[in-house]
Parts: C-alpha cells; sequence; structure tokens
C-alpha cells in the first residue's frame, strides 16, 4: 500500500502571523526616534554640486577702472601752446597748480579743476642739483640704493632674531629734513630726488659730509679727481694727547712698506678727559683713521669729516640737508 503524502498550503488565516512582529518593530523604531522640539528650524538643504562645465569654473574678469577727466600734461599743453615734452617740465618744475595745490606729475588727472601755470614759469631752472648731507653715525653712506619695500613676515616662534641691517643714508633725503636755513633758497622739488649718485666713502660709525648729485660734471669730478681731493676729518680721542703722541702716526706715514696716502695730522684741543685731532687726506680711504689712531694708541671716540675738496660741513644739523650753492666748487 502506497502511502501519499499532501502537502498543505497555509490558508488566509495563517499567512499575518507574522504580521505582528513586523508592526511591533516599525512601532519600536517611531517610539525610539528623536523628536525635534517645536519651533526648530529645519535644516537647510545641501547646495547642489556645482557642473563641471567650464563655464562655471571660470572668474569673470575684474573690470578696469575708469580714468576720469584728460591728463594735466595735455591740459597744459593747450594754456600754454607748448609741446607735450614742455608742458611735463613745467609740471614737474613745480610750476602748476591745480585747484591752488601744486602738482608735479604730469599723468594727474583733472576734469574741471582749476589749472593755473606760474607766470614766472621757466624752463631754465631745470637743472640737476647736487645735495649735501650731514649722515648720523650709525647710518651708511648711501652708496648702494635702498631696498624695496616688502610686507614683514612674522617670526617664528623661538626663531632667534637677526640683527638688522644699518639705515641707509639716502633714506633721510626727503623734504622732511631740508635745512631750514639752506643758503641757496632753492625750491624743494620731487624730481631732485630721483637718480641722485653717491661716489663718496664715509665710514658707518663716522659722521659728517656726504654727497648725492644729478649732475654727471659733478659725479666726474668726484671720481677722476678723488686721488687728489683732499678730505678733512676731526676725530675726538679719548684722553690727554702730547706732542710726543702723534710720532708713531709720523712714522707709519713715512714707511714705504706701508705705502700709505698723504696726510696730515695736528692737535686740535686737548683736555684731560679726551682730545681733537684734525685729519687731512688725500683721496677717500676707510679706515685709514682707525688704523693710524691704533699705532698711536689713541681709542676713537667720535669721527666727523668736515670738508671735502673746498666745500666744507659748516652749520649743517646732523640728520639734514641742503642744496650745493651755484658758487661752491669741489
Amino acid at each position: 500500500m502506497t502511502r501519499t503524502t499532501l502537502k498543505l498550503k497555509p490558508t488566509s488565516k495563517e499567512a499575518p502571523k507574522a504580521a505582528p512582529k513586523t508592526t511591533a518593530v516599525a512601532a519600536t523604531r517611531a517610539t525610539s526616534a528623536p523628536t525635534r522640539p517645536a519651533g526648530t528650524l529645519k535644516p537647510k538643504p545641501k547646495p547642489a554640486r556645482p557642473t563641471s562645465s567650464p563655464v562655471s569654473r571660470s572668474r569673470a574678469a575684474p573690470k578696469p577702472l575708469p580714468d576720469t577727466g584728460e591728463r594735466l600734461s595735455k591740459k597744459v599743453m593747450q594754456i600754454k601752446g607748448c609741446s607735450r615734452k614742455e608742458a611735463e617740465q613745467y609740471i614737474e618744475g613745480g610750476w602748476v597748480q591745480v585747484n591752488g595745490v601744486v602738482i608735479e606729475e604730469p599723468q594727474h588727472r583733472v576734469a574741471r579743476e582749476t589749472i593755473t601755470l606760474d607766470p614766472n614759469a621757466s624752463l631754465m631752472e631745470l637743472t640737476p642739483v647736487t645735495l649735501l648731507l650731514n649722515k648720523p653715525a650709525g647710518h651708511t653712506d648711501g652708496l648702494e640704493d635702498l631696498p624695496p619695500p616688502r610686507a614683514g613676515t612674522p617670526s617664528r616662534p623661538g626663531a632667534r632674531a637677526r640683527k638688522a641691517p644699518p639705515a641707509n643714508a639716502r633714506a633721510l633725503l626727503i623734504p622732511a629734513h631740508h635745512w631750514a636755513d639752506d643758503p641757496t633758497d632753492t625750491r624743494v622739488l620731487k624730481r631732485h630726488f630721483n637718480h641722485l649718485e653717491a661716489d663718496v666713502e664715509l665710514e658707518t660709525g663716522a659722521t659728517g659730509l656726504v654727497v648725492f648729485t644729478q649732475d654727471w660734471r659733478t659725479t666726474r669730478k668726484l671720481t677722476e679727481d678723488m686721488a687728489t681731493m683732499e678730505h678733512e676729518f676731526l676725530v675726538e680721542v679719548k684722553g690727554e694727547v702730547g706732542p710726543d703722541s702723534l710720532k708713531p702716526i709720523g712714522y707709519a706715514l713715512k714707511d714705504e712698506r706701508l705705502d700709505l696716502p698723504q696726510a696730515k695730522v695736528s692737535v686740535n684741543s686737548t683736555t684731560p678727559q679726551s682730545s681733537r685731532l684734525r685729519f687731512a687726506i688725500k683721496g677717500s680711504h676707510p679706515g685709514l683713521i682707525a688704523f693710524l689712531c691704533e699705532k698711536a694708541g689713541l681709542q676713537i671716540l667720535a669721527m666727523k669729516r668736515i670738508r671735502l675738496g673746498r666745500v666744507a660741513l659748516s652749520d649743517l644739523p646732523v640728520g639734514q640737508w641742503r642744496y650745493l650753492a651755484g658758487w661752491e666748487k669741489f
């Protein structure tokens, strides 16, 4: 007898048995989900990610600033009836005023401002100038140009501080340091501080006369005739200096093995505390005075150059400058 086994399918009454379990889990999740307090803001939707098209990545070029008005040189050309070069020279010469203020830049823009040209304007005064500076101690002699301005960078923690370089004497050539008693009565212009050359050295620790010039003739004089041009210094040394104290300096100057330049030294004044010596040396020889004083066992306290050729420092205060007068010659 063969046994037949029947497989029974669940009836519709038995199928929903699993439903209560699923409903319980969903209810549990709904109960455990945090509820948002009333009045809170809904989170902002995330912005859409930009597409990779080249149009969206490109940046709009900055618009150039509009130029208002015309160049001042063009206005002066119309007023004076001159060439553009002459108009620029009138402006750079300080002869042009805009609304009562002297403007020295030919590219300055003007629209409806009042432009005035000095009736005494002349292009004959556009000659190169020479500036004489009484250099303070601790400044270089200005033979090198001023470094370009750079933005300061903060020092790193623990980094060793670097010693700042000495100040450049060129930084003193500004209108604020012009000597009020300048005997030349020359008008100070911005162009006077351009293209200045310095050719005569002076120790950083010394004070005294240094020369800056725009005149090629003065530059040639200070370079070609330097070997025969006399430099005069006042040197303050420690202690009292007698007649015999300068003999070692005389012996050194006569020593052919040292091959030193021509120089004269004398005592200008002396006290038990300090003495003042006068040196007259042919040519520029930085370090020579210190060498000669060391030979004599003298300690230098201060040094100042008071004359260069036939041009004297006179009463020019330390840190100030004046113009070389037309009657002064090196």
